[in-house]
């Protein structure tokens, strides 16, 4: 039987285990990419672990996050990030070069390669052919010191592309039909491998908007293969060198296969919270509008921002919304600059932010209250645009634009004939614009002694876990439902954000959303569980959602199912993620029930079905064990940091 793509890089970088799906397996990862919300806590780690110099072949870390210096907390994690990547042996993409996984996609992504980023967008590079996945900034740092990368061996999904998007469809209308069709349960466990005869017709960019988006699917990750497109897009930067081709063989096998007509697909928009309420734009075409934001990681690239300014050249911006624009990358900012799109946007009305991340993570820009927003983003939960009450839907660029100028949402197919000339002038460019002038160079291997890595005022230690008991009883201090995100646990926004390096003063907001009373009622409780439903921690990679929790006590918590990635931060921190044996005992526990975990410890390390017995109730709940060896080394120790401190 043949490979898949994602088989065949795997098994190039297969450390330990072996290729049976659901088992454990370790990768040698060849290159590590963090941004700044999670990048002081990465170097942090890193720093803790007393490696002199990172050993992966190729490390950077970006700023594109916390940009907005409204104090001097952001600026001072700039400073330390910078001066450890300098002494460290790691790249540093200054605040302007861009957003990570656009500059990643543009300079350093290479077909073929293993990368691992602290940003669950991290697959973007799968449009580029590359074994790319998001993690926590743990997991990112061990890797940099050499250390392997550990998932489980994951199913692999063919997603098959037949016929040929119209003018006004898009590459983003592609990956919101895949969530209407698997939800952001689906990808749970899987890889996302695209092919089929319409793989011709799409650039590494909107391959690229694609697999950014997988990550909304809970998917490990998401792939494109390497092909002509792909060398088309490394020479336009000069790269060509770096190409090679990987296919999956013809008789690759699948653990699922679907099929997507692109002639027959629509403008599609995802509706308030989540990316998987997807209907057609003709459904609810009419809506009003108050804001309209296009940028982020997934929509900002050289061919996203000339389609907007295509949209609204010799036009203006209805008077009821505000427009903002995100070009993704010092790149895209300086082609739009000189070919006069820039220009066509500005005339519009539209307003021009840094190519960063901004809106998409709630730094600036949030909604009027109780306002409609649509955004050219990847999510849409709850409260992360920093309103509340305001309702985030998400589009195409196309979309997005079409919208802007209405005032109200419209189909965007009614541009058919502007956005059709430019989709001919600028989707296979042949060369981009390079200056790699904004990346920074680490220091001399001889000069590591001479570089003081500088560290801020608000920038404190990593909270560290604790050994496992061998009975554990805490009271439950708080219950959530399904579909809990790491930006429910975590929030982001310019409020918060500046502290990702404070966790005791990040610990305030935890669970903010859910229930404002939740951290003050932990700090009480000393010790306590936490109890979740269905896809327990969706979303995001950041570790911060398992850090502060850990710093607030508590010790394990208890769901239906977990999201891999957090499930993964839980354990790195020594907090223990069980799941119902019997989903239906969710139903049976309450907040401020006291539970016992009986012989936790012997469970664990055993491998046998651990038991919960519900003190308050008294009722009894079985819950499992399901652990990797290496894991539970982990869990018993407290953690990654105090395993490698005992190793």
């Amino acid at each position: 039987m043949g490979l898949t793509i994602s088989q065949k890089i795997i098994k190039e970088h297969l450390v330990s285990g072996e290729m049976i799906k659901g088992s454990e397996i370790g990768l040698k990862i060849d290159r590590t990419l963090t941004q700044d919300a999670t990048g002081t806590m990465a170097y942090l780690q890193y720093i803790a672990m007393g490696v002199p110099r990172v050993k992966t072949e190729f490390s950077i870390a970006y700023i594109d996050h916390n940009t907005l210096q409204s104090g001097f907390e952001n600026a001072d994690d700039h400073r330390f990030i910078q001066t450890a990547c300098y002494k460290h042996g790691i790249r540093f993409s200054r605040p302007g070069n861009g957003i990570c996984h656009q500059v990643n996609l543009e300079r350093f992504a290479i077909p073929g390669k293993t990368l691992i980023g602290s940003d669950s967008h991290t697959p973007t590079a799968g449009g580029i052919g590359m074994l790319a996945m998001g993690a926590g900034g743990l997991d990112v740092a061990i890797a940099m010191g050499g250390g392997t990368y550990y998932i489980p061996c994951p199913k692999i999904v063919n997603v098959n592309l037949i016929g040929k998007l119209r003018a006004g469809v898009s590459a983003k209308d592609i990956i919101l039909e895949v969530l209407r069709i698997m939800t952001v349960k689906g990808g749970v466990g899987k890889i996302i491998e695209y092919g089929g005869e319409a793989l011709s017709t799409l650039s590494v960019p909107e391959r690229a908007t694609i697999t950014n988006m997988g990550a909304e699917l809970g998917a490990t990750t998401s792939i494109f293969p390497s092909d002509e497109r792909t060398l088309e897009f490394l020479t336009a930067q000069g790269r060509a060198e770096d190409w090679t081709e990987i296919k999956a063989d013809d008789d690759a096998e699948y653990d699922e296969y679907i099929d997507i007509n692109l002639s027959e697909l629509e403008p599609l928009i995802a509706m308030p919270h989540m990316p998987d309420r997807v209907v057609k734009v003709s459904e609810i075409e009419g809506l009003k509008i108050d804001q309209v934001c296009i940028g982020s990681c997934t929509n900002s690239s050289l061919y996203d921002m000339m389609k907007t300014a295509a949209i609204l050249k010799n036009k203006t911006v209805a008077p009821n919304v505000s427009l903002t624009i995100s070009p993704g990358s010092k790149q895209v900012l300086n082609m739009i600059a000189l070919n006069g799109g820039l220009a066509d946007m500005i005339d519009a009305g539209a307003r021009i932010l840094e190519s960063t991340c901004g809106p998409c993570i709630g730094m600036g820009q949030s909604p009027v209250s109780a306002g409609v927003s649509l955004r050219t983003f990847n999510r849409n939960f709850l409260g992360r645009s920093g309103t509340k009450d305001a309702s985030v839907y998400l589009v195409s660029p196309e979309t997005a634009a079409a919208s802007a100028i209405c005032g109200v949402l419209t189909n965007p197919m009614k541009f058919a004939d502007v956005l059709e000339e430019t989709t001919v002038k600028y989707s296979y460019p042949k060369s981009f614009l390079i200056n790699d002038n904004m990346v920074v160079e680490p220091c001399d291997i001889a000069d590591y002694d001479k570089v003081e890595v500088v560290y801020g005022p608000n920038i404190k230690e990593v909270p560290i876990g604790h050994a496992l008991e061998e009975t554990l009883t805490c009271t439950v201090g708080l219950k959530v439902g399904d579909d809990i995100t790491t930006d429910h646990i975590m929030p982001a926004g310019a409020k918060i954000l500046p502290y990702r390096s404070n966790v005791p003063h990040l610990s305030k907001f935890c669970f903010e959303v859910v229930d404002e009373t939740y951290s003050a009622r932990a700090k009480e409780l000393g010790n306590s569980f936490i109890v979740g439903g269905a896809n327990y921690g969706q979303g995001s990679s950041r570790e911060h959602a398992a850090l502060v929790p850990l710093y607030l006590g508590v010790r394990a918590v208890i769901a239906v199912s977990f999201a891999r990635m957090h499930k993964a931060n839980l354990i790195n921190s020594g907090i223990i993620p069980l799941e119902f044996v019997n989903a239906d005992d969710y139903n049976d526990i309450e907040q401020g029930d006291v539970l016992t975990l009986e012989n936790i410890r012997a469970a664990v390390e055993n491998e046998t079905t651990a038991y919960v017995v519900n003190v308050t109730k008294n009722k009894r709940y079985a819950v499992s064990t399901d652990f990797s060896d290496r894991q539970r080394k982990m869990l018993l120790c407290g953690g990654a940091l105090r395993m490698q401190n005992a190793e």
